[in-house]
């Protein structure tokens, strides 16, 4: 099971959403809303995001990942309400 970390935990008091650890065997994270309503999963088992990074490889690595993940998604990330935008708001 994926542990949440505070840096995901803050970024959804921000979105005003709630995050917990998903149900799916293949991500991270189901999103909800405020109500307790399902919005979508982020975040792929096995992969590496921006606060894992932090914490096994220091923020200057760190920082080299978010910038390439933020180009590799840059048409996703920004469609607002996506779980693309969910995982770049998230996870990055």
């Amino acid at each position: 099971m994926y542990v949440i970390l505070p840096y995901t935990l803050n970024a959804a008091k921000r979105l005003k959403v709630i995050v917990l650890p998903s149900k799916r065997k293949n991500k991270k994270i189901d999103v909800y809303d405020k109500h307790g309503n399902y919005i979508t999963s982020i975040g792929a088992k096995g992969a590496m995001d921006y606060p894992n990074y932090l914490k096994y490889f220091g923020k200057k690595y760190a920082e080299q990942r978010r910038r390439l993940y933020k180009l590799r998604h840059s048409k996703d990330r920004k469609i607002k309400g996506s779980a693309g935008y969910y995982a770049d708001q998230l996870l990055w």
